[in-house]
C-alpha cells in the first residue's frame, strides 16, 4: 500500500452525488440518509467509508515502501554507483595523444625561415602506453569499487528497512500501551468512586481514599510518559516517511516476513551485502597489487612528426620535407625506493582488506547468535504470559476486586492485584513488541523483503 506524504485525504472527505455534506458530518445526517436512499445505495456509502478508514492508516508495509522509494541516502549511493562505472570504462582508454607543434632553428638576426636550410616548421603527434597491463586491471579495480558501491547501497537499504520497523513497532508499542492504561485508569475511577462511597459510610479510612486518587494520579503521569514517547517516534518515523508518519496506525499487530531458519540465514552470511561490499574493497585491493607489479614493466609511447622546410637549394629546387618517427621507454632500472615500496604497500594494504572483511563476517555471525537467541527466549516469554500470566493476574484483580467489596481484604491487597495486572498486560506487550524487533534484526541478516 502507497502513502504520498502531502495529498492523504481524511475519510471524512469523501462526498457522493446525493448530499452537500461530508457524509460522516453528524449522525443525524446519516439518519436523513437512511429515509431517503435505498439500502442498497447506503451499503455502497458504508463501504466508501471504510474502505477509506482502512487506507488511511498507515501500516509496517506501507511504511517501508514508502521510506525506500524517497531516500536521499540511497539515491546518493545509487548515484555513487553509476559514477564509479563510469570511471571505470574511462580508467581502461588509452591518454589522450598529444600534438606537437613549434618552428625550430630560426635564426635570430633576420628571422628569415627561408635562410636556414635547418629552420623547420614541425607538426607531430605522440601516443603514450601505460606500463604493461596497468589499464586492465586499473579498470579492473574501478569496476569493483563500483561493486562495493552496489553492496554499500544494499546495505543501507536494508538498515533502512530495518530501522522503519523497530521504530514502527516501537511507536505501536506505545499507542497500544496507551490503550492499556487508559482502559486501567477507567476501572481506578470506578475504584476511587467505590472507596469513596465506602468511606461515606465507615467503611474504610481516608487513607485508602487518598491512596486511589494517587493511584490515578499515578496511571495519567504514566500516560503522560507514553504520549511523549509516542510524539518521538513519529518525529523519527518523519525522518524517512515524512508527513506520512502522523497518520493512525493500523490496529492489528504488525506482519513480518517469515523468519527462514538459522542455518539458512547462518549459511546465506558470506553472501550478505556487508561481506559483499568487504570481498569487493578486497578484490580491488588485489587489483593494486597487479598494478604495482606492472610498474616494474617499462612504458614507452611513440610518435610521428612532419618537418616542413623552407627555401631553395643552392641548385635551385625546393629544400625537401622530412619526417621523423620517435619512440620513448621507460627504464625502471632503480625499484627499491619506488616500485618496490608501492608494491609491499599495496600487499599490506590487501592483507587488512582481508582481516575487515574476516572480522565483519564474525561480527555478523555474532549478530546472528545473539538475535536469535534473542528471538527464541522472547518467544518462550511471550508464549508464558498468554497460556499463564495474562488470564491468572486478570483472574487476581478480579477475585481482589469482589473481596474489597465484600470487605474480605484490604484496599492494600486489591491496588497491588490492579497495578500487577496492569504491569503483566504491558510486559506481554513489550515481549511481544522485542520479539517482533529481534525478528527485523534477523530479516536483516537474511535479507527477506516484501
Amino acid at each position: 500500500m502507497f502513502y504520498f506524504r502531502k495529498s492523504i485525504r481524511p475519510p471524512c472527505s469523501i462526498r457522493t452525488a446525493w448530499l452537500s455534506k461530508p457524509v460522516c458530518t453528524a449522525a443525524g445526517s446519516l439518519a436523513v440518509i437512511v429515509t431517503r436512499l435505498s439500502a442498497f445505495t447506503l451499503a455502497l456509502i458504508v463501504l466508501t467509508i471504510s474502505t477509506a478508514t482502512a487506507q488511511s492508516a498507515l501500516t509496517l508495509g506501507g511504511a517501508e515502501q514508502l521510506a525506500l522509494a524517497d531516500d536521499p541516502a540511497i539515491g546518493a549511493l545509487q548515484a555513487r554507483t553509476l559514477a564509479m562505472q563510469d570511471m571505470a570504462v574511462a580508467d581502461g582508454q588509452l591518454p589522450d595523444p598529444k600534438l606537437r607543434t613549434g618552428l625550430y632553428n630560426l635564426p635570430l638576426d633576420d628571422f628569415d625561415i627561408s635562410r636556414e636550410p635547418t629552420t623547420q616548421l614541425r607538426l607531430g603527434i605522440m601516443q603514450a602506453f601505460p606500463r604493461g597491463d596497468t589499464l586492465r586491471y586499473k579498470q579492473q579495480q574501478t569496476e569493483w569499487l563500483a561493486k562495493s558501491e552496489q553492496a554499500n547501497t544494499e546495505v543501507s537499504r536494508r538498515k533502512l528497512v530495518r530501522n522503519i520497523r523497530s521504530s514502527f513497532l516501537e511507536l505501536y508499542y506505545q499507542l497500544q500501551a496507551e490503550q492499556v492504561v487508559n482502559e486501567t485508569r477507567e476501572l481506578f475511577a470506578q475504584l476511587v468512586d467505590i472507596t469513596r462511597a465506602h468511606y461515606a459510610t465507615g467503611r474504610v479510612s481516608q487513607q485508602d481514599v487518598l491512596r486511589a486518587s494517587l493511584e490515578l494520579s499515578r496511571l495519567d503521569d504514566r500516560t503522560t510518559r507514553i504520549r511523549n514517547e509516542a510524539d518521538k517516534g513519529r518525529a523519527a518515523l518523519m525522518k524517512w516517511i515524512g508527513d506520512a508518519a502522523s497518520l493512525p496506525l493500523a490496529g492489528d499487530f504488525p506482519e513480518l516476513p517469515a523468519l527462514p531458519a538459522r542455518t539458512a540465514i547462518e549459511s546465506a552470511l558470506p553472501e550478505h551485502p556487508v561481506i559483499l561490499l568487504e570481498t569487493a574493497k578486497l578484490e580491488a585491493s588485489n587489483r593494486k597489487i597487479r598494478i604495482a607489479r606492472e610498474q616494474y614493466k617499462p612504458g614507452w609511447s611513440a610518435g610521428l612528426e612532419y618537418r616542413k622546410r623552407f627555401g631553395d637549394n643552392p641548385g635551385g629546387d625546393d629544400r625537401a620535407d622530412m619526417m621523423a618517427a620517435m619512440l620513448t621507454v621507460d627504464l625502471p632500472l632503480f625499484p627499491k625506493q619506488r616500485q618496490d615500496r608501492r608494491l609491499s604497500a599495496s600487499i599490506r594494504l590487501a592483507e587488512s582488506a582481508q582481516l575487515a572483511r574476516d572480522d565483519k563476517l564474525r561480527e555478523l555471525q555474532q549478530m546472528l547468535a545473539t538475535d536469535y537467541a534473542n528471538w527464541q527466549r522472547l518467544g518462550e516469554r511471550a508464549a508464558l504470559y498468554e497460556s499463564q500470566l495474562l488470564r491468572t493476574s486478570a483472574a487476581n484483580a478480579q477475585a481482589s476486586l469482589n473481596a474489597y467489596q465484600s470487605g474480605v481484604t484490604e484496599f492494600t491487597t486489591l491496588m497491588r492485584a490492579r497495578i500487577t495486572d496492569l504491569d503483566v498486560r504491558l510486559d506481554e506487550l513489550r515481549l511481544r513488541v522485542d520479539r517482533a524487533s529481534a525478528q527485523a534484526s534477523l530479516l536483516y541478516l537474511a535479507g527477506e523483503t516484501r
